[in-house]
């Protein structure tokens, strides 16, 4: 298991900062396919015991969208990339100009498909960032969509990755539409489980010790 103790503000700074390179390269991917210019950034990244990630999702019993996938490589792990509903509905209409309810009939392949891309974008880009910071190999898998209660999410997620550890990098994510002062700001949420050996390696690897 992870010792939570070993994490220090220092690590979690330079996780920080590649967050915001990986959101800066994102946000490119982003206005190239929506043909206007998209801000994100990263406002904060902490540690949390899997406990909290239902709390920091909304709560057990509140409906979301997940992306989740599988790291490969040098430092394997797992990652949820998770959005409240009305934040999944208004991204899915940003994507495909279609309001779409993600609990009803209206929520159709194209809908969950501009979702799962979504997805592949932003953890594509987080992870070639902190592959870039560590020289370690890392690609993320082709990512499933799951809607449900954010309670059965993510213990239906956890069951792959629950005997290999017990906390969770939390990511905050904000986008929104550059110069659109109409529009309140995304907020999704990156929830990075690194394999209990891919921690040391990943920190290891920045030069941040290790105690």
């Amino acid at each position: 298991m992870t010792d939570i103790n070993h994490i220090q503000p220092v690590h979690l700074d330079v996780l920080q900062e590649a967050g915001n390179i990986g959101a800066g390269n994102a946000a490119t991917a982003l206005s190239q396919l929506l043909n206007k210019k998209i801000d994100l950034h990263v406002p904060s990244v902490r540690m949390v015991d899997f406990q909290a990630m239902q709390a920091i999702a909304g709560g057990e019993e509140e409906v979301v969208a997940a992306a989740f996938l599988r790291i490969t490589g040098e430092a394997p792990g797992s990652m949820f990339f998770i959005l409240q509903k009305e934040e999944a509905e208004e991204l899915a209409y940003t994507l495909t100009g279609k309001k779409v309810n993600i609990i009803d009939d209206s929520f159709d392949e194209l809908a969950a498909s501009a979702l799962r891309e979504l997805g592949n974008i932003l953890a594509g880009a987080y992870l070639s960032a902190l592959a870039d910071f560590t020289g370690l190999s890392m690609q993320p898998s082709v990512p499933s969509l799951a809607v449900d209660m954010a309670g059965a999410v993510i213990s239906e997620g956890l069951l792959e990755v629950s005997t290999k550890g017990d906390h969770a990098i939390v990511i905050d994510t904000e986008m929104e539409e550059a110069g659109n002062n109409n529009t309140d700001a995304v907020t999704g949420q990156f929830f990075l489980l690194p394999d209990p050996d891919a921690f040391e390696k990943i920190f290891k690897s920045l030069g941040v010790e290790w105690l």
